[in-house]
């Protein structure tokens, strides 16, 4: 199956071009030609089913043979805030899996034991776009821009979330997610950096209704942590 992401195609579209980048890749590298068949995604749910009528390297068209409008949509709305971490590559390993398992948001927090302090998304949406295809999934996670932990909490104040949580490392009464949590919800996770969130930090989202829940007797590192997280609520919705 060979899939494309097409973020500009509408479902009302009867035919279609690829942009030059995409034609070059179908004609050139992957060899198809013209009666092919391919398939479409939008990243918002529409998955198209397509033929080639003219492969041209630079300007192939498609003609739009079937659409379907939220193709494996989720039950449930997962949205990780996580730490950078310092090695990029591990914040990208986890936005791949995290886009494979399945997840709607993600929103990089500075916080202030943070070992990165900038983080720029082009490569995060390129790294989410390849996982969204290799998956066969229709939705495109949407990716923030940094921000930190204290605007974020004050960000999200509005926001209609079943469940808001805080995974830390300080000493008190936790729960699992599994716990607290029931299908079919719209979930917020916070997971801190290797140095764990600040006495105050960790104040700050109890007093806006943030629940502090356990991953286990292991001390993971952030990445794992915020697997942990997505693989659970995966579970809890399966």
């Amino acid at each position: 199956m060979h899939l494309f992401y097409t973020p500009t195609i509408e479902p009302h579209h009867k035919e279609f071009m690829l942009t030059e980048e995409e034609s070059k890749h179908a004609i050139r590298v992957l060899r198809l030609t013209a009666d092919d068949e391919i398939y479409l995604i939008d990243g918002v749910g529409g998955w198209y089913r397509a033929q080639i009528l003219d492969p041209h390297p630079k300007r192939t068209t498609l003609s739009i043979r079937a659409v379907e409008q939220q193709y494996g949509k989720s039950p449930y709305e997962l949205h990780v805030a996580v730490a950078p971490t310092k090695n990029m590559e591990r914040l990208e390993w986890f936005l791949e899996k995290a886009t494979e398992i399945g997840i709607q948001e993600i929103t990089p927090i500075i916080s202030a034991h943070s070992e990165r302090k900038e983080v720029k998304t082009e490569r995060l949406h390129k790294v989410a776009i390849a996982a969204m295809k290799q998956s066969l999934k229709a939705y495109l996670p949407k990716i923030n821009p940094a921000i930190s932990l204290q605007h974020f909490l004050e960000q999200q104040k509005t926001e209609a979330y079943t469940v808001r949580t805080i995974a830390h490392c300080a000493e008190g009464e936790k729960q699992y997610l599994a716990d607290i949590c029931s299908p079919g919800g719209k979930y917020l996770i916070l997971i801190g950096p290797e140095g764990d969130f600040s006495d105050a930090e960790i104040a700050q989202a109890r007093a806006l209704g943030y629940q502090p829940v356990s991953l286990g007797n292991s001390r993971l590192r952030t990445e794992t942590a915020a697997l942990a997280s997505c693989l659970e609520i995966a579970v809890l919705n399966r």
